[in-house]
């Protein structure tokens, strides 16, 4: 997983509220175990018609969402069944966070654990946003602080232990992994009961 501190970037919007797992990445592509080349089935149904066709109309076949690692989506962003292949779909397309005034528990802790950041923002911040496709704005994930372009900053809510594994790279096995000779130890300390 790669170290996130801070980043810049442009936004894309996907201003549709109630966007669950299902619309993310429809279950007919979670035929995989990988992560690579999910991002060509994000939002199938959404962005491409029956045809296979770009739909136009949607916000990422624009020329002006290419390039932008940062999506600000309606409220209840990531509802709906618990799928790893969600923020898999997301990072593997270029996204690196996603922002909106309220993001699903179990899509979050994924994201999470996968090194997408999700943000919760205030409605306030979050209707500027929308009202602003494109704009370039900052993500400082050791401050916990979203950097508008006229250098309003706001703060957002994140576990610390879900930080600092972004901070250092680190998934959950990692994190494990760094403390290897730690928990030998213990285990030869441990004395054994059957």
């Amino acid at each position: 997983m790669e170290a996130i501190k801070t980043f810049r970037s442009r936004t894309v919007v996907l201003p549709t509220r109630d966007i669950d797992t299902d619309q993310i990445i429809a279950a007919r592509f979670l035929t995989t175990t990988t992560r690579e080349g999910l991002g060509k089935s994000l939002f199938f149904d959404l962005r491409f018609d029956a045809d296979g066709n770009e739909r136009p109309e949607f916000p990422l076949n624009g020329p002006e969402a290419r390039g932008a690692d940062i999506l600000v989506a309606g409220n209840n962003f990531g509802c709906g069944s618990s799928r790893e292949h969600a923020p898999w779909a997301l990072l593997d397309y270029g996204f690196r966070a996603v922002i909106s005034t309220e993001i699903a528990d179990i899509f979050r802790n994924n994201s999470l654990k996968n090194g997408l950041v999700p943000i919760v923002v205030p409605e306030d911040v979050h209707t500027w946003l929308v009202d602003n496709p494109g704009v370039e704005v900052e993500i400082d994930v050791e401050a916990l602080s979203l950097t508008l372009p006229d250098g309003t900053t706001t703060t957002y809510p994140m576990d610390g232990f879900a930080r600092h594994c972004l901070i250092e790279g680190l998934d959950q096995l990692g994190f494990l992994q760094q403390h290897d000779a730690a928990i030998e130890q213990f285990e030869k300390e441990r004395p054994w009961t059957p």
